[in-house]
Parts: C-alpha cells; sequence; structure tokens
C-alpha cells in the first residue's frame, strides 16, 4: 500500500445534529484505509440532500442508522471524485494515481475513505467538479427507473425534473427511449427541457393530476403528493416510485407515504413502490458509459470552496439549486 506522509487534513465536522450553523471547518486525523477500501486525494465533492437530512437528524429514524445523539462520521459528504492516494491490501481494481469517482461517506474533506465497489473510473469528458456531482443523485434516479421497469415508448412523469435526482432521471428515462414529461417551477422549466424532456409542467401553475394525461411511470421525487394524486396521473396498470417526500413531518418524514404506498399496492392494479438506493461500482460503471457517449450530462449550477460548506447547504435547503451544486479546492 502506497501512501503519503500525511497525518492529518482540513475538513467540515458536526458534532451534533442541527441546521448549516452546526458545521465546522478544522483540522482533524486523516482517514486511513482498510483492506477493501481506497483513500482518495479529494478535488471536489457533491452535495445531496440526504447529506443535509443526515446533517439535521431528520426524519428521527435516520439517527437509528447514522447515531442517536450526533451523527457516528462526523464529517459530512458522501459524492466524492478525485485521485486515489493509497490503497488497502485487498483492492484489486485501483492504483495510486487513478482518477475514481463514487460515494465515499466524509468527502467534506481533504481525504476520504471509499469501499472499492462503491467507486468507478471518472468519465475521460468530465472535469472533477462534474464527476463529484454524479454518483449519489444519478446512482437513486437509475435505482428509481430500473425499480420502475422504464421501457423505451412509456410516457413517463418526473415529478421534481429540476433538482439532483431529477435532472438525471429525465436524462436516463430519455436514454432508454421514453417520453419524458418534467414537473418543475416556473424559473426552472428552461434547465427541464434543456435536459431532454418532452413536455413540461408547471406546477406553481398546473396539477400534474389534472391534466387529463395519464402516465406509465411516474418517478416522485419532491414534495409529498397525495398518493390518490399519483394514482389518477397513473395508467390503470402504471407504476409509481417513490423516491423522497421532503414535506413529511414526524419520525419517519415522508416514509410514511412510501409504507402507505406498499400495503395500497395490494389491493389494486397500479404498482407503488420504493427502494433503497443500492450505490453500487458497477452501476457507476454503467453510468460512466452514458456520460462519456453523451447520453448524461450533470447539470452543475456552481461551486463552492470548502469553508463555505455552510452557505451551499443553506442555498440547497431553499430549492433554488438548478441541478447540483459542487464543493471543490478541498485538496492542491
Amino acid at each position: 500500500m502506497a501512501s503519503t506522509t500525511t497525518t492529518t487534513m482540513r475538513a467540515i465536522v458536526q458534532d451534533r445534529y442541527g441546521d448549516a450553523d452546526v458545521l465546522q471547518t478544522r483540522q482533524i486525523a486523516r482517514p486511513e484505509p482498510t483492506a477493501n477500501e481506497v483513500l482518495i486525494r479529494v478535488h471536489a465533492a457533491g452535495l445531496d440532500r440526504g447529506t443535509l437530512h443526515v446533517m439535521t437528524g431528520t426524519p428521527y429514524l435516520l439517527r437509528l442508522a447514522f447515531g442517536l445523539r450526533g451523527p457516528r462520521n462526523p464529517v459530512p459528504g458522501r459524492d466524492v471524485a478525485g485521485t486515489v492516494e493509497a490503497v488497502g491490501a485487498a483492492v484489486t481494481r485501483y492504483a495510486v494515481g487513478d482518477e475514481v469517482y463514487g460515494v465515499a461517506p466524509g468527502s467534506f474533506a481533504e481525504y476520504a475513505v471509499a469501499r472499492e465497489d462503491k467507486l468507478a473510473r471518472m468519465p475521460a469528458n468530465l472535469s472533477f467538479e462534474q464527476a463529484a456531482v454524479v454518483p449519489v443523485s444519478a446512482l437513486t434516479a437509475l435505482d428509481a427507473l430500473t425499480t420502475g421497469r422504464v421501457e423505451a415508448g412509456q410516457h413517463v412523469l418526473i415529478i421534481g425534473a429540476s433538482g439532483g435526482v431529477g435532472s438525471y432521471a429525465v436524462q436516463l428515462a430519455k436514454a432508454f427511449g421514453a417520453e419524458v414529461t418534467g414537473v418543475a417551477s416556473t424559473g426552472k422549466l428552461d434547465l427541464v427541457r434543456a435536459l431532454g424532456a418532452d413536455h413540461v409542467v408547471d406546477y406553481t401553475r398546473d396539477d400534474f393530476a389534472a391534466t387529463g394525461n395519464r402516465y406509465d411511470l411516474i418517478i416522485d421525487i419532491a414534495g409529498n403528493p397525495a398518493l390518490s394524486r399519483l394514482r389518477r396521473a397513473l395508467t390503470p396498470t402504471g407504476t409509481a416510485v417513490i423516491t423522497g417526500g421532503e414535506d413529511g413531518g414526524g419520525p419517519s418524514g415522508g416514509m410514511n407515504r412510501q409504507f402507505r404506498a406498499l400495503a395500497l399496492s395490494l389491493f389494486v392494479r397500479q404498482r407503488l413502490t420504493f427502494f433503497i438506493n443500492k450505490e453500487r461500482g458497477n452501476d457507476l460503471e454503467r453510468l460512466t458509459t452514458l456520460i462519456e457517449s453523451g447520453k448524461i450530462t450533470p447539470s452543475l449550477d456552481r461551486t463552492y470552496p470548502l469553508d463555505e460548506v455552510p452557505d451551499a447547504i443553506r442555498q440547497l435547503s431553499t430549492g433554488k439549486v438548478r441541478g447540483k451544486v459542487a464543493i471543490t479546492g478541498l485538496s492542491a
């Protein structure tokens, strides 16, 4: 295993759950990879809503996995793009100097470790900043469409089409041959069209369930539309895949809608479901091929330096981000 002599690094750290004010920039010990892990010199990291949820510890059910009183891993961030700095003894796919991207818990730092099977070689046509905003959101979009059993020729509705996951869901659905309608706010309809959507719905003016159009597949990413509205917009045997619920309250947040959807599916012809994102390296490799062929392009809104991570999270919380934002300048 090769390694640098550096033993500390600069990182964003949180000791407790809360809003962006709990985040601090500190000098902490550099992580070391275990046998099946890779140490990455982080050149850029992506910001996704999952990171926001872990930061706040909401919905409260998340704390069972991430820590009851505070996050077990005090360094936030999951998306990563960078250069392999060292490899564990059992790693076979990567060597020091390789440019990789993928999922590395604790990526808001100069160095992060990732499991070998959570990484892929970085697309040759992307910058580190662009690559860093792909993994979590694009993998979620791919899993959503796979769960929905998307097929060429289907009519697909993407709710939340201008966000991190939605921007990839639109492009992937088009790559798979579907006719895509994207739902977004007025100021983001141009982005959704640029992503390749065949049709758009402005949710501030129109109700997707009241247009008279029916869809074979709905990918519900944003908000909490009632299951009855989703069903009205589906064909009699259509599928709705629920991937989020940003406005839900209570211990489970919007997740209670997913559980109710599964139960209702037992009694209706329509399929209402959700999934747990698997974040697999081989799916990242599939995305790499699509990116290098030009079928998927990351929608990078803007970048923030490491010290401005709190501002980046506040901006994401406002709902004004178009696509994704990246954290840059982590390592020289």
